[in-house]
């Protein structure tokens, strides 16, 4: 059962303030994942601790270099479950994890960034990670 939105609005509110979009339903997953060619990010966003501790902070210091995604995405685990789950069929090959960071490049999969790669890491780690994957495939 999906957190009461108000407690998860702040939650949300930290990627789209910075320009993510949000995917709430599989048909605005398919909207940005079926068809974009550009590169595109995906932040699997959760009510976890290392979701506000580590993987948001960390997105958000990997978009501050020359070198970023054109498009930005993002969708939240446990509370939009068919968007989620829709858009875990565009990263196959992993279990579901989140959160997460997925990048894509001409619609395929190219980096995938798995909650053991961030729970215990501080932002700046994960932003280094991020941007290392963005200077491959951007």
């Amino acid at each position: 059962m999906p957190y009461p939105e108000m407690l998860v609005a702040p939650m949300r509110e930290d990627l789209v303030r910075v320009g993510f979009t949000e995917m709430r339903t599989p048909e605005e997953v398919d909207a940005i994942l079926g068809s974009e060619s550009r590169t595109t990010l995906v932040a699997l966003n959760s009510v976890c601790g290392c979701a506000a501790a580590m993987m948001r902070p960390g997105v958000y210091l990997s978009l501050q270099g020359d070198k970023k995604p054109e498009v930005l995405a993002t969708v939240f685990a446990g509370q939009d479950m068919e968007a989620t789950d829709r858009t875990r069929d565009y990263i196959p090959g992993f279990p579901p994890s989140s959160p997460s960071v997925a990048l894509f490049k001409d619609g395929e999969l190219a980096y995938f960034m798995e909650r053991h790669q961030i729970e215990g890491r501080p932002p700046e780690e994960i932003a280094a990670a991020l941007q290392a994957a963005y200077e491959e495939h951007c």
